[in-house]
């Protein structure tokens, strides 16, 4: 299979849909890869490194687009890339449509097939090519909350661990998943108090052994969160419903009651944000104020740590990616974990989730669509 990586172009987004390495494996597995000239330079990945690994360097992004039969990205694709794709052509990427609209329309319109790590599965049931950028992100979060708790960035002026004789910084994690484990771990090693709230009391019962009552937990009600945001410091949003829109956890209402330079850090903004006030902020520019609550909502987290994050995210991706290499189509058709990962196919929406969260007709693999 003809197999093309464009450069990210979304902004200050410097990771890579493959790395030199996982190029090597394509290569050996009989593909062709093809990079446009540069993709790599954000993880430090020159084009001549890319070629010493067996891909051919295009001059421009059209170029791969023009070329390949499956296209492999970090993130959604922007307008003008989408506006270049076709039918029959397989996308390889996080696409988190739910709260996208204009995306959705752009890829049904191109009539691609688009499968999105973010929704693919494993035999747990878990997702496993969201995991490792979860784990950054969460670990990353804690990171951008002491910057954002300084007084010198609008926070309330805390060091998160404090210091002896010093009361430290109240964390507060909505969601126990991946995400919100990893945060809870930062910030109880810095020395924070950390609560986990959650809704499964399976989850929150491994979350106690795990941390040993380090973290305390919290079962999910609208009592539970009230009480423990109002108090907190720090909130990290850290909710995840695969492949929808995030339920907003903490209202604008709710900002009030918050200690005036208190931190929302809202991971979920992929999926439209936890946070009632949120909106998508970047790396440049990642927090502004609500009713004195600072808010860090930057869509690409992981986009701050390009070398970590692509190592870690085409670890997951590349058997996933060889299956769909070495097969096409008839990849999601034979396993169920890449036909999870469908979100569109000629036109139709075939992920039910997504659909519903678009308010779009639900066309599910086996209803008359075919490769």
């Amino acid at each position: 299979m003809r197999v093309g990586v464009p450069r990210e172009i979304k902004v200050q987004e410097y990771r890579v849909g493959l790395t030199p390495g996982a190029v090597r494996e394509y290569v050996a597995a009989g593909h062709q890869v093809t990079v446009e000239t540069g993709a790599g330079g954000g993880i430090g990945a020159s084009d001549e490194a890319y070629q010493r690994a067996g891909a051919s360097i295009a001059a421009s992004a059209s170029d791969i687009f023009a070329k390949s039969e499956m296209i492999v990205k970090v993130k959604e694709p922007q307008r003008s890339e989408w506006a270049q794709l076709r039918e029959g052509q397989i996308l390889f990427t996080y696409l988190h449509l739910a709260p996208d609209p204009e995306q959705a329309k752009g890829l049904l319109a191109a009539g691609c097939t688009a499968i999105a790590y973010e929704t693919v599965t494993d035999a747990a049931g878990h997702l496993p090519l969201l995991a490792p950028m979860s784990e950054v992100a969460g670990r990353l979060a804690i990171e951008a909350a002491g910057a954002a708790l300084k007084r010198s960035a609008g926070g309330r002026g805390l060091l998160l661990g404090g210091v002896p004789g010093v009361q430290p910084a109240r964390v507060v994690v909505l969601g126990g998943g991946v995400v919100g484990t990893q945060a809870a771990r930062m910030a109880a090693g810095l020395g924070a108090e950390v609560t986990v709230i959650d809704r499964w009391i399976p989850r929150l019962r491994e979350l106690d052994d795990l941390f040993a009552g380090r973290v305390r937990t919290r079962f999910s009600t609208i009592e539970s969160v009230e009480e423990e945001v109002f108090s907190a410091d720090v909130v990290i949003g850290a909710v995840l419903v695969p492949g929808a829109s995030a339920p907003k956890l903490v209202t604008r209402a709710m900002l009030k009651s918050m200690r005036p330079g208190a931190v929302l850090v809202d991971v979920a903004i992929d999926q439209g944000g936890c946070f009632e006030t949120s909106h998508a902020t970047t790396h440049a520019e990642p927090t502004y104020e609500v009713d004195g609550v600072v808010h860090y909502c930057v869509a690409n987290m992981p986009g701050a740590v390009p070398v970590t994050s692509s190592q870690a995210l085409n670890n997951a991706t590349l058997p996933f990616g060889l299956m769909l290499a070495n097969k096409g189509f008839a990849a999601v058709l034979e396993n169920p974990h890449l036909r999870n990962g469908l979100n569109v196919h000629r036109g139709r929406i075939t992920n039910k989730a997504v659909a519903e969260s678009l308010g779009l007709e639900f066309a599910p693999v086996g209803s008359g669509l075919a490769a």
